[in-house]
């Protein structure tokens, strides 16, 4: 099992090529030391605010941890979608100068990530697919749960040339050994709503990464959510995970997730 989870990390590091690798190892000490303490910390917030219970980036403990694994085995792929989990992609340029985008092998491109958003991106895959020091699976952080299908809009149709959400969730994807799902493009909320709720899509828990201004669009489309989410996604929010919990007999009800992974993320909600 330890060599299996090693192998993952190693096509993980493989995907974040370039200058990103640096940065990547650079958080490992220093100022990324500081956010896994902060991550043991995080809780999850539902849109008004109130709190869930604490838990660490790797899991709560030897006993919840096991407990954990076995309660997302119990749940994942039966049923339909029963956990949908929504993230903006990473941090992108801001205009025409530095940070610039760049793709995973180096290459300047404005559709892309930047340096902080791939640094963001590998940071996700350790969030949603938490391991031990063995490279054994353990519970992920109080309120998320591991996912079993990755999705992320398709760049250059819908009228978006964004490759940035495809990116943000590649290295997780890669690191839980799915295929990324891109059969939608920005444009066609209403499609994939239909898709994760309906007879023919995914099963158990599932992540999205979209561009932020049209989340509010996909969430319409789910049915029924309480308490309501907010209306739109400010721009400089890159740090929460929305997350959707099926309700027994129809609708969903919503809480907010920190990420608390870089510098600058913050433990407060989306209001």
């Amino acid at each position: 099992m330890a060599e299996r989870g090693l192998g993952r990390r190693s096509a993980l590091a493989a995907l974040a090529s370039g200058v990103a690798l640096p940065v990547l190892a650079g958080c490992s000490d220093g100022g990324g030391k500081k956010h896994k303490e902060q991550g043991k910390g995080a809780e999850s917030v539902d849109s008004t605010g109130t709190t869930g219970g604490a838990g660490g980036a790797g899991g709560t403990g030897a006993g919840s941890t096991s407990a954990g694994v076995q309660a997302e085995a119990a749940t994942a792929g039966h049923g339909g979608l029963n956990v949908l989990m929504i993230i903006r992609h990473a941090e992108k340029p801001t205009g025409s100068g530095a940070p610039y985008g760049l793709t995973s092998d180096g290459t300047q491109d404005s559709h892309s990530l930047t340096i902080q958003g791939w640094t963001r991106a590998g940071a996700l895959a350790a969030l949603f697919d938490p391991r031990d020091a063995a490279g054994s699976p353990v519970a992920p952080r109080a309120g998320l749960t591991r996912p079993g299908t990755v999705a992320a809009s398709a760049p250059g149709t819908g009228g978006s040339n964004s490759k940035r959400p495809e990116e943000t969730v590649t290295p997780t994807a890669a690191a839980l050994g799915v295929t990324l799902s891109t059969q939608f493009s920005v444009g066609q909320e209403a499609e994939l709503a239909g898709w994760l709720t309906g007879p023919t899509g995914p099963s158990g828990p599932t992540l999205v990464a979209w561009e932020h201004q049209h989340i509010p669009d996909i969430i319409a489309h789910l049915g029924p959510v309480t308490p309501t989410p907010p209306k739109s996604w400010p721009g400089e929010r890159f740090d929460i995970v929305y997350v959707f919990t099926r309700v027994p007999g129809g609708g969903w009800t919503f809480t907010q997730v920190p990420q608390m992974l870089l510098a600058g993320d913050l433990p407060t909600p989306i209001s």
